[in-house]
């Protein structure tokens, strides 16, 4: 589905060098569906998979984000392909499996209404807020507003400005504690383009608080993609793929933190240690704050071996707790790319897209300290009928883990599949309740 302007924007990546989550997205589409399954317990607690939903690509495919729970227990997410037109969708899905679009992407003509939706968030007025990867009235990506019954409403369109000096692509974004939005793009702003963090008030008006690689060499990061988080200090933390002060001349990535007037501090550049130990390109996952006020997160590469899990201070002081495929065959997964998910037993919960015990990604729980047990492999069902590829994790309110994959499952209609939906019961008894991972109305659960 990749049209002119994709091909140019994987160019730009491939000449950087990186690891992208994006694109690593973008590639996924259509490639899963799946049908219900019930599997055995492999850890001590029972663990039950089953997959909800089995995309077919009419109704959508290739989901690559986690979805997010409202007030009464339905779930909400997007299809990056797929629907009426090819464009995307957003759905509705309940607990048991029921499925409902909301709205099929690219109804306008040259997909004005946007293209590749991705990640939603719950505002604070029971809507669901979203970003267009491209598409709008630039193409170069859009911020969207819907009611479940209601038409889309485009709330800003990304590159009005000259030179793109807005940003473009835009990543994601959470709901802050002061009722705006707050989110990156993967590219424009002025200067070299390298990405942007902004404000989005609810009515669409926008402010580019800061321009990456603003600093020489772009020790300041580049090409941010994930979204940031508030942390319980009201300021924003989050990384980027590329810059910092290592791996001349493209970078390894950095963690940051920004306040809400837009004022940037680098707390960390990775592969500041010999074989990039520390990691390197956090690609795609959100930072988490936890319940011991340290930053939790992931990156796609670096490590003893393939990505790692890493506690990060407030202040910048890093530690690598898990470096991924460190076991035979890569059994626990490796480039994990997707948010963490802390529940109340203290414990977080992640995936990683590919490595397990059948080359289709994980589900892995982690504790704090950072010892590391795989709840499920994907591909375990022939041909991947159980979908592969996973994208993120939220917690509902039953105590049961749901997300999508972006490969596998049973369908032909898209060469390999077109995307699940899945729900996952790792044995919670008492209410797992999950940490927020922004101040205000914390849905953005990638």
């Amino acid at each position: 589905m990749r049209n002119g302007k994709q091909e140019m924007i994987h160019g730009v990546r491939a000449s950087a060098t990186l690891t992208s989550g994006w694109w690593r997205r973008i590639g996924l589409l259509c490639l899963v569906l799946a049908l219900a399954v019930a599997l055995p317990a492999q850890n001590q607690h029972a663990v039950t998979f089953k997959t909800l939903v089995s995309f077919e690509g009419t109704n959508g495919a290739g989901p690559f984000s986690a979805l997010v729970q409202d007030t009464d227990g339905n779930l909400y997410g997007t299809t990056g392909s797929g629907g009426t037109y090819g464009g995307g969708t957003v759905f509705e899905v309940t607990p048991s499996g029921s499925l409902t679009v909301l709205y099929n992407f690219c109804a306008q003509p040259n997909c004005t209404d946007g293209l590749i939706p991705d990640y939603l968030v719950a505002g604070s007025d029971a809507s669901l807020f979203g970003a267009t990867g491209l598409g709008g009235a630039t193409g170069n990506g859009t911020v969207f507003k819907v009611t479940p019954g209601a038409t889309p409403t485009t709330l800003y369109n990304f590159c009005a400005l000259t030179n793109c000096a807005d940003g473009a692509i835009p990543i994601g974004f959470v709901l802050g504690t002061d009722g705006n939005f707050y989110g990156t793009t993967a590219f424009g702003g002025n200067g070299s383009g390298s990405g942007t963090v902004f404000k989005l008030t609810p009515g669409g008006a926008l402010t580019t608080l800061y321009n990456f690689c603003s600093q020489p060499n772009c020790v300041d990061g580049s090409l941010p993609d994930a979204t940031v988080i508030q942390g319980a200090d009201g300021n924003f933390y989050g990384t980027t793929e590329g810059g910092g002060a290592n791996c001349a001349p493209y970078g390894c990535g950095t963690v940051f933190k920004i306040t809400p007037s837009g004022t940037l501090t680098t707390l960390y550049s990775f592969c500041a240690k010999a074989n990039c130990v520390d990691g390197s390109t956090p690609a795609a996952s959100p930072l988490v704050q936890a319940a011991d006020g340290n930053l939790y997160g992931t990156t796609a590469g670096g490590g003893t071996f393939d990505g790692t899990f890493f506690r990060i201070t407030p202040g910048g002081a890093l530690t690598t707790l898990y470096s991924f495929c460190s076991q035979p065959h890569c059994v626990d997964g490796f480039a994990p790319q997707s948010p963490l998910v802390q529940a109340a037993d203290g414990n977080f919960y992640g995936e990683t897209p590919e490595g397990g015990a059948y080359n289709g990604g994980t589900v892995f729980k982690i504790t704090p300290s950072g010892k590391l047990t795989t709840l499920y492999s994907f591909c375990a069902q022939p041909n991947c009928t159980d979908g592969g590829g996973p994208n993120g994790l939220v917690l509902g309110t039953d105590r049961n883990f749901y997300g999508t994959t972006s490969g596998g499952g049973a369908s032909d209609s898209c060469g390999g599949g077109c995307g699940t939906v899945f729900g996952l019961s790792v044995g919670h008894k008492p209410f797992a309740e999950a940490q927020p991972s922004s101040g205000k109305g914390a849905a953005h659960l990638r």
